[in-house]
């Protein structure tokens, strides 16, 4: 009998925010399920994903299976078609009956005795009001880094549409607002590289006002970097899990580094002044100026 999937975790982000190592960090805690890159190929075999789940329990065998916690959206667009491409932010109307009676039950088949809690990383849109709607117990943790340093890391990465610019970049159209900036800058693409970092934190502010306090919680790249254990000591408290002396060997062994000064390096003074000009604000809110 499968397990039901109570109190899911998702971890949530910008994209380039910090968000993939501390997935893959945080997959190793002893009592969460995850999964795994083999629903890229197979979406539909969820019991696939189980067996995995068991294996990181087996020593030798899960030295290859531990690494590969993924966000595997081929599965999610099985089960919901258009999820991981969406236009606008995913929200509580969007949810079908379908949906909302089928994704629980077929989550809940990855879950095993041991690994009982479900936790999942998705990236860009938030999605938030989306699962919230489906899962009402769900807890969000918001990964957040510099804006600055996302934008520099977004151009460096082939799946950025961006380059396309809107509408084609998977975001919809500007905000008329954000338009304005864009084009006064020349319709820069670090300027655009910055606006889709705005877009993206507007889309999780709109969508955290329904969820409770209780089951929302932000978590800052840098402050991760700085002392990871203790982040992580509030994040499992969050997710009301136990703390584990092994899983705390596993941060203290990771190689936590921000890489936020790349930004720094590589942009040049003028571009750099454009990008603070068009995110001051949004750096101002979230404490980075």
């Amino acid at each position: 009998m499968s397990n039901e999937v109570k109190k899911p975790i998702f971890i949530v982000g910008t994209g380039r925010s910090g968000s993939t190592v501390f997935h893959r960090v945080f997959s190793t805690h002893p009592n969460v399920a995850w999964l795994s890159y083999v629903l890229k190929r197979f979406p539909n075999r969820i019991l696939l994903n189980k067996l995995i789940m068991y294996s990181l329990d087996v020593p030798l065998i899960n030295r290859i299976t531990k690494k590969s916690a993924g966000e595997v959206y081929q599965f999610w667009d099985y089960y919901y078609k258009g999820f991981s491409t969406p236009c606008r932010d995913l929200r509580a109307d969007d949810v079908t009956v379908e949906i909302k009676r089928k994704l629980p039950a077929v989550l809940s088949k990855t879950l095993t005795k041991k690994r009982n809690r479900l936790l999942i990383k998705i990236t860009g849109w938030p999605r938030v009001g989306f699962l919230h709607e489906i899962f009402e117990d769900a807890k969000f943790i918001h990964l957040i880094r510099d804006g600055r340093a996302v934008a520099y890391s977004l151009l460096q990465q082939p799946w950025w549409w961006g380059w396309r610019g809107p509408p084609n970049w998977r975001l919809g159209e500007l905000p008329p607002k954000y338009k304005s900036e864009w084009k006064k800058h020349q319709r820069s693409f670090i300027v655009l590289a910055g606006i889709y970092w705005k877009i993206l934190l507007d889309a999780m502010e709109e969508a955290k006002k329904n969820i409770p306090k209780e089951n929302y919680l932000e978590i800052k790249y840098e402050d991760l970097c700085q002392d990871p254990v203790e982040v992580f000591k509030n994040a499992v408290e969050f997710a009301e899990l136990k703390w584990d002396q092994k899983f705390e060997q596993t941060i203290k062994r990771h190689p936590w580094r921000s890489g936020n000064e790349k930004w720094k390096r590589g942009l040049t003074d003028h571009q750099k002044q454009m990008l603070e000009e068009v995110l001051r604000d949004h750096l101002k809110k979230y404490g980075y100026f």
